[in-house]
């Protein structure tokens, strides 16, 4: 069984508590802000994607189009911030990103036309995907320093912040228009990378000379090559399945419920942060839920877990039943994704990282537009069910991945 089955067996005292010194538990800290941040942001802007598609007078697939500008920078920048990382660290590419994504949050909202909207939204994507790959590399680092699967906590702050940032949307989406929402985001992401960016950047990296006595640095970067790279292949490719799930749900969640559940503007909003808020809750549980079950229980059931959810929340007559199947999907794929890329940089440290964020995020790529074209050959439930198929797919593949060992 791959390395994150064995963690909880590091620790001196088993699976009990943190042992970190502190300034490794500063730094945990300062990174789990900024995951908290990049969901924040994230959700921000997604509870106003009705406003603005009706702004700018799109159709569904225009604007699905114009989504795919999120997914297209996201997934054009990853292997370029890779390079970064590896060249400058992951700290300072990190709060790089994290300014460049406070001031982009607050373009989309001044576009009037499909094509200025994917424009602008290119811009956020490149600033959104780099900074994810940047805060999972450094996220690894202090995977290996603490020596506990503790990739899921990190990711749970970004479902966290995502369930208030999308909370906070839905009260503000009846009073308040999507342009000033959007710039009061701008001015909280700054301030927020002002607080927490130094702590970052004080901080050496763990895979310096300097990394904690006593504590495993982490790896060297490592060229993808043979077995290792079909390996992170295999858990990027699970990656993309559920990012495919979590995108699908941050765009067209809301519309669907507004639109073909008839649900209030209100409500419409608080479904992205029902389906964020059980995400967010079963990753806390992420770290025991690995020690107990490991990585292949985990996969699987995520994935069976999140397809039986998104059945519902996609064909449910009613938008209470279909509130109940968001919040179900969320608890199902809270952990794939965390796991997966956190495997893939225990393999090629971030390199491996920005391997499998590229193809996690090619489902947002492929997402997006997909869906859009559903919906209008066919109907947005309709479109909504290949979540589902994906999630199991992402089931199969994570039992498929039980032996999965990096020794031929």
């Amino acid at each position: 069984m791959p390395q994150l089955n064995k963690l909880r067996t590091a620790l001196p005292g088993g699976s009990g508590g943190d042992t970190a010194p502190p300034s490794a538990a500063r730094l945990r800290t300062a990174l789990t802000v900024f995951f908290t941040l990049d969901g924040f942001l994230f959700a921000g802007w997604v509870v106003r994607i009705p406003a603005i598609k009706h702004q700018t007078g799109a159709t569904a697939s225009t604007l699905g189009l114009a989504l795919l500008g999120v997914s297209a920078g996201a997934v054009i920048t990853m292997m370029l911030t890779g390079a970064l990382c590896r060249r400058y660290g992951s700290h300072g590419t990190t709060l790089a990103c994290a300014v460049l994504l406070s001031l982009s949050v607050a373009l989309p909202a001044q576009t009037h036309s499909p094509l200025t909207l994917g424009l602008v939204l290119l811009v956020f994507g490149v600033a959104y995907g780099g900074a994810n790959v940047a805060m999972n590399s450094a996220a690894v680092d202090v995977v290996a320093t603490l020596g506990r699967p503790v990739m899921p906590s990190f990711h749970a702050a970004f479902s966290l912040g995502g369930m208030i940032g999308a909370g906070i949307g839905g009260l503000v989406a009846g009073s308040l228009s999507a342009a000033t929402h959007l710039t009061v985001l701008t001015c909280t992401g700054l301030a927020v990378t002002a607080v927490a960016g130094p702590v970052l950047l004080r901080h050496k990296e763990a895979s310096s000379p300097a990394a904690p006595a006593g504590r495993p640095a982490a790896a060297p970067p490592r060229r993808l090559r043979g077995r290792a790279r079909r390996i992170v292949l295999l858990f990027g490719v699970i990656a993309l399945c559920t990012a495919y799930g979590e995108g699908a749900l941050a765009d067209w969640g809301a519309l669907h419920l507004a639109q073909d559940l008839k649900a209030a503007p209100g409500l419409a909003a608080a479904g992205y942060s029902l389906f964020a808020l059980t995400m967010t809750i079963g990753r806390l549980s992420g770290t025991a839920m690995l020690e107990r079950l490991g990585q292949t229980r985990t996969l699987t059931l995520g994935g069976a877990t999140a397809a039986a959810g998104m059945l519902l929340g996609a064909l449910a007559p009613t938008t209470w039943l279909a509130l109940a199947g968001f919040a179900v999907t969320g608890l199902g794929l809270a952990n794939i994704f965390p796991v997966a890329v956190g495997r893939a940089g225990e393999l090629a440290g971030p390199s491996g990282v920005a391997a499998a964020s590229t193809l996690g995020y090619g489902g947002m790529l492929l997402g997006p537009p997909a869906i859009g074209f559903l919906a209008d050959w066919f109907s947005l439930p309709v479109a909504l069910t290949t979540v589902a198929l994906l999630a199991a797919a992402a089931a199969v593949l994570g039992y498929g991945a039980r032996n999965a060992t990096t020794h031929a």
